[in-house]
Order: C-alpha cells, then sequence, then structure tokens
C-alpha cells in the first residue's frame, strides 16, 4: 500500500479544525477573540503605566499604590452582588422566553441593587480610610489618598450589572473597545504626571480618572443597549412583575456576593495582609510580581466570560455532550498558553523587570516563579467554580474556597511577617492548586450524574 503524503495532524491542528467545525467553540472564541485582543493592548498600556510610576515613586510609593487602589476594589467586591452574573442568568432566561417585559424589570433590580450597594461602599470607604492609612500603609498622611481612590468607586454605581447585559446581548466588541479606551486614557494621563514630575498624589489620581472614565462608558453603553432592546421607557418596568422569582433571585444574588467575599478575603486581598503583617515595599514587590503574573492570565480570562455564556444555554437545554466538549476545549487552550507563558516568564523575568521597572524591583523575580506555579493550575481549568453555578450547586465551591482560604490566612498570620512577599505567593499557589483539584473533581462528578439522568428529570 502507498504510504499516505498528508502530514500527520498535531493536537494543535486538530483543536483548529474543531474549532473550525463547531459553532459553540467558534463563537466563544471570537468572543474571547475581542476580549484578548483589547486585554492584551490594555496589558501592554498597563505595563508601561506601570514602569512610569514605578520611576515616579519607587518601590515603597508603588506598594502604598497598591494597597489605596486594593482597599477600595475590595471594599466594592465585598458590598456587590455580582450583578453580571444575575443579568445573564435572569435577564438571559426572561429573553428565551419572549418576556422582554420581566428581562427589562430584572435587569432594572440589578441595576438598582447595586447602585445602593456601591453607595454603601463609597461611605465606608471614606470612614475606613484613616484606619487603612495608619494600619496599612503605615502612614496616617495616605488618608486622602484613600479617599480620593474613593472617587472611582462613585462612578462605578451600576457597572457589573451594565456589563452583563452587554455581554448577554453579545457586545463583547464594544467591550473590548472600552477596555482599550480606558487604557489609552489612564496612559495617557500617566505619561503627562510623568512629565511633570507628579508624586504619589498624582499617579492616584491618574488611576482614579482611568477606573472612573471606564465605568462610566460602559454604563453609557449598556443604557443604550437597554433602550434599543426594550425602547425609552424600559426604566418603567415594573419590579412586582418578576413575583415568585424574586425570592430564586435574592438566594443566587447573595451566593455570588458570599462568594465573592470568600474569594476577596482569602485570595484577591494579598496586598492589604501584606501590608497588615509586613511593610509597603515587600507590597511593592508583590504588585510587580502579580502584574507579571497576569500575563499567564491574558487569554483566558476573556474565555471566562465567554465560557461561562454559552455553558449557560447548553446546560439550560441539558446538551451535556456540548457542555464536556466546550470546558475540554478550554482547558486545552489555557493549559497549553499557561504552559508557554510561565516557562517564558520564568526564563526571561529578570531581564523583563530590570527593563521594564529598574533594578530596584529585582527582588520581585523569586516572588514571581513561585506565584506561576498556581497560575498555571487555576488558568487550565478557570470553569471550576462557574460549570457548579451553573449545575445548581452555588454553596459547594463556597465551602471549598472558604476552608482553603481560612487555611491560607492561618498561614498569613504565621509565615508572612518573616517571609514577605514570596511566603504569601507560595501561600497563593498552594491555595490556588488545591481549590482547583477539588473543584475540578466535583463538577465531574456532578456533570457525570446530570448527563445519566433521564432527560425529564433536573
Amino acid at each position: 500500500m502507498k504510504p499516505s503524503s498528508r502530514p500527520a495532524r498535531t493536537p494543535s491542528h486538530a483543536l483548529i479544525s474543531r474549532a473550525a467545525a463547531n459553532p459553540l467553540l467558534r463563537r466563544m472564541l471570537r468572543n474571547s477573540g475581542y476580549l484578548l485582543s483589547a486585554n492584551g493592548l490594555a496589558t501592554a498600556g498597563s505595563m508601561f503605566q506601570g514602569a512610569l510610576a514605578a520611576r515616579l515613586i519607587g518601590v515603597e510609593g508603588l506598594g502604598i499604590l497598591g494597597l489605596v487602589t486594593d482597599f477600595a476594589t475590595n471594599l466594592n467586591r465585598l458590598t456587590s452582588f455580582r450583578m453580571g452574573q444575575l443579568v445573564v442568568r435572569y435577564v438571559g432566561d426572561y429573553g428565551a422566553a419572549d418576556d422582554e417585559g420581566r428581562a427589562a424589570a430584572a435587569f432594572k433590580a440589578a441595576g438598582l441593587i447595586e447602585i445602593a450597594s456601591s453607595m454603601v461602599a463609597v461611605v465606608l470607604i471614606v470612614l475606613l480610610a484613616p484606619l487603612a492609612a495608619t494600619v496599612l500603609a503605615h502612614d496616617p498622611d495616605a488618608t486622602p489618598l484613600f479617599m480620593l481612590y474613593g472617587l472611582a468607586i462613585l462612578a462605578n454605581l451600576m457597572n457589573e450589572s451594565a456589563t452583563g447585559l452587554l455581554q448577554l446581548n453579545d457586545r463583547f466588541g464594544v467591550l473590548a473597545r472600552i477596555t482599550v479606551g480606558q487604557s489609552l486614557l489612564t496612559l495617557v494621563l500617566m505619561v503627562l504626571a510623568f512629565a511633570s514630575g507628579g508624586g504619589l498624589t498624582e499617579v492616584v489620581l491618574v488611576y482614579t480618572l482611568g477606573k472612573a472614565g471606564g465605568a462610566v462608558a460602559t454604563t453609557a453603553l449598556a443604557l443604550v443597549e437597554a433602550r434599543r432592546r426594550w425602547g425609552g421607557g424600559w426604566w418603567r418596568a415594573r419590579l412586582p412583575s418578576l413575583g415568585s422569582r424574586w425570592r430564586e433571585m435574592a438566594r443566587f444574588a447573595t451566593s455570588t456576593n458570599l462568594a465573592t467575599t470568600i474569594t476577596l478575603v482569602t485570595r484577591d486581598s494579598e496586598l492589604l495582609w501584606l501590608g497588615l503583617l509586613s511593610d509597603p515595599v515587600q507590597v511593592g514587590y508583590y504588585k510587580i510580581a502579580r502584574a507579571l503574573a497576569g500575563i499567564v492570565a491574558l487569554p483566558v480570562e476573556p474565555m471566562i466570560s465567554t465560557t461561562y455564556r454559552e455553558t449557560a444555554v447548553e446546560v439550560g437545554h441539558r446538551r451535556w455532550p456540548n457542555v464536556r466538549y466546550l470546558l475540554r476545549s478550554g482547558s486545552l487552550l489555557g493549559g497549553a498558553w499557561s504552559l508557554a507563558a510561565v516557562l517564558g516568564l520564568a526564563v526571561f523575568g529578570p531581564w523583563i523587570i530590570r527593563l521594564v521597572y529598574t533594578a530596584e524591583f529585582l527582588p520581585s523575580y523569586p516572588v514571581l516563579v513561585v506565584m506561576l506555579i498556581g497560575a498555571a493550575s487555576v488558568n487550565t481549568f478557570y470553569w471550576n467554580r462557574s460549570l457548579l453555578l451553573l449545575l445548581g450547586i452555588p454553596h459547594y465551591p463556597n465551602w471549598v474556597h472558604g476552608i482553603a482560604g481560612a487555611l491560607k490566612i492561618l498561614g498569613s498570620i504565621l509565615w508572612v511577617p518573616a517571609g514577605g512577599a514570596i511566603a504569601m505567593a507560595g501561600l497563593l499557589s498552594g491555595y490556588f492548586m488545591v481549590t482547583t483539584g477539588v473543584l475540578v473533581r466535583k463538577s465531574m462528578q456532578v456533570l457525570g450524574r446530570a448527563q445519566a439522568a433521564p432527560a425529564g428529570d433536573g
């Protein structure tokens, strides 16, 4: 028999062929591509901004900047109910049933609740700013900086609900343009601050205006989208029309708020824990390592929202093979990129730090290497929590993250005062690997039972 002249198909070629043939994966990758392009440009701009800020304010100043921004952001998330996910779920449900009146009411409810929670966050920021400056930044004179960045949260009134509506209506291109625009605005302002020889106050002001600009643009375009979909009087939609689903929506929002609270306390507040248990210099090193490690998540992060959207549709129709296909394909893509990015940063990390941030920040490199270990695992299985949310088990991830997070906090209290940023990075990587492993295992078990159940069950 004459041997075939066709070249062997590599795994990457096979995945590309499958993506081209499957409309689900093709749509997911298209929308992820919009956000990836935007995030790539935004990340490049952010690194340039960070380089200018590093040269203006040094390691300690950069640490205080990180404490200021993370304090306000985490307080906002603490009061938040992740209304973006609620909008995708319930506005999407009503839209699929051609009940646009209730769809508008669900969006209106989400927006009003988010506005109230954002106002609470701003009040808390103002009240707690003196304490944060003293305990976290170890400098009471930094109090006005904490208050200043609170203005960005004021502009963030219904950003999550707005983002959810734009995602649901497949306006990922619009979101991508907002991301790029926000990055460009911040970069231009930072260049002006650098050229004028600004200090820490000017740098905080730059980040405040940049974040506020992106939030205002997102909200404005979502309101335009709401008018296009439901007409000019959509905001008059009657909230009582949601009827018995109020209780269900409240449970959903409470669950996502609890999940956010656990996540921000245990995983997303390392800078604040470092400020409390160490000093702003260690915070500065950690901030640089976290920024570089963010490159690993660059193409994966957009896939979280796009996979959630597509998977929600397939779960709703009980098309389990399609669910598995989306998850498997997403993990192959996320894992391949993560491996390449981790190896690249491990090899070229010192050169990048020296070139972008100056040699003063080289102690960030070992922190980065330790952080990359956990980043690779969580990026490969980025869907681990959202799948259980869609399968009707929203509380299990909360328990897993809560228990692992409690152990991580205990470890921080014991080891961070002596180990500083590198100890915090090690604890974060361990947390990522443990929680991801447990949730992926549980997700596959629940998905297997759902797939085996008779079509009428559920």
